[in-house]
C-alpha cells in the first residue's frame, strides 16, 4: 500500500495499483519470499492451478509454496499484462528447475482478481500444453 494525502491533509493508505501488485508477486515468488508473496493474498483467497485441489486461505497457500509446489527455482518472464479495474491477466513463460532436478520451460497465463483493499482474492493459472 502507498500513502496519499486526502483533501483535509491527512495521510491515508491507498491500495497499490493492481498491475504493480501482480508484478510484485512474480518478484517475490522468483526470489523465494514465501511470507511476502502469501501476504499479497487476502486471508480467504482462493488459488486454482491445474493438477492441484483448490487452495483456500493463506495457510494452504503457504503450505503449497513451501511443500507441494513442484518447482524448486526459476524465473517468470512476463510478456503481456492486461488490466481492467481490479482484474489482471498475465501471459508469460516460466523457466526453471523442478524439485527432481528437471529443467523446465512452460508458457502460462494467470488471472488475478483483487479485493478493494488491493489483496488477491483469486488467482487462476493455466499452462500451455498440448492436450487436444
Amino acid at each position: 500500500m502507498s500513502q496519499v494525502t486526502n483533501a483535509s491533509g491527512t495521510k491515508e493508505s491507498e491500495p497499490a495499483d493492481p498491475v504493480s501488485r501482480v508484478r510484485a508477486y512474480y518478484r517475490l515468488v522468483d526470489s523465494g519470499d514465501v511470507p511476502g508473496l502469501v501476504g499479497l493474498f487476502a486471508p480467504d483467497a482462493e488459488y486454482h492451478r491445474p493438477g492441484y485441489e483448490k487452495l483456500s486461505g493463506r495457510a494452504e497457500l503457504e503450505r503449497f509454496y513451501r511443500e507441494d509446489r513442484v518447482i524448486e527455482s526459476g524465473r517468470h518472464n512476463l510478456s503481456k499484462i492486461v488490466a481492467q479495474g481490479r482484474e489482471v491477466a498475465v501471459h508469460g513463460t516460466f523457466e526453471g528447475v523442478l524439485r527432481d532436478g528437471t529443467k523446465t520451460s512452460v508458457r502460462f497465463a494467470d488471472f488475478f482478481s483483487l479485493t478493494q483493499a488491493g489483496t488477491f482474492a483469486l488467482r487462476e493459472t493455466f499452462f500451455y500444453a498440448p492436450l487436444v
